[in-house]
């Protein structure tokens, strides 16, 4: 990474580009697997990049996570420890990974120079990461020290229902108003259903759909 090298009088000081730090939420179905492994594919060949991802739960991912909460946590053995269900137990697993997290920042911070962007994948079930102290402590966490952008994956095809398309739209704002981060609506499928008429409908500000 270029460093800006600024000099003033007889002070000089250097700032140095920290990557971005992407954190991609959706609705369970809406495809948010899927559209980090095209992004990750799509910027492989010119950006240079982390994945972290956070679903202590998922079996098996598309893409290479460089931090895995699933090389910390163990999802099954919390649930049978503490006597949980399958929420509980994603709940708990990321409350246990959120006391080492200081290491994740601590990591990011040494290779800060060698990273153009740090994909941070989210557990499916949204409420579980968006509304948990959890949730908060990493997000607080990422943009007290990097650049920091929330991605909301949208199920095109399902917005076809007003209702589905308000829900999701308010979501989107609870988040943008919860986090006070850049928020980016990415529309996903489309190739199976177009998503113009949500463009039309200026809920949010202009720049943050796509």
């Amino acid at each position: 990474m270029e460093r800006l090298h600024v000099e003033a009088g007889s002070s000089s000081v250097i700032f140095k580009r920290k990557p971005v730090i992407i954190i991609v939420v959706g609705m369970a179905g809406s495809g948010k697997i899927t559209f980090l492994h095209r992004l990750v594919c799509h910027t492989a060949s010119n950006l240079q990049g982390y994945v972290l991802n956070l679903d202590p739960a998922v079996m098996t991912l598309p893409y290479g996570a460089n931090i895995d909460i699933r090389d910390t946590v163990r999802y099954k053995e919390v649930m049978s420890e503490f006597n949980l269900g399958p929420n509980g137990g994603i709940l708990t697993s990321l409350n246990l990974f959120a006391t080492k997290f200081d290491e994740v920042i601590s990591m990011i911070e040494r290779r800060a120079d060698q990273l153009d962007y740090f994909l941070v994948d989210t557990p499916c079930q949204i409420e579980i990461f968006t509304w948990s102290a959890f949730g908060a402590i990493i997000t607080e966490a990422f943009a007290s020290t990097f650049p920091t952008v929330i991605t909301y994956v949208v199920d095109t095809p399902r917005l076809a229902s007003p209702v589905t398309f308000m829900s999701n739209m308010l979501y989107a704002c609870s988040i943008l108003y919860k986090t006070r981060l850049p928020l980016v609506l990415a529309f996903n499928k489309i190739d199976v259903a177009q998503h113009q008429f949500a463009l039309e409908v200026h809920l949010l500000p202009e720049p943050l759909l796509s």
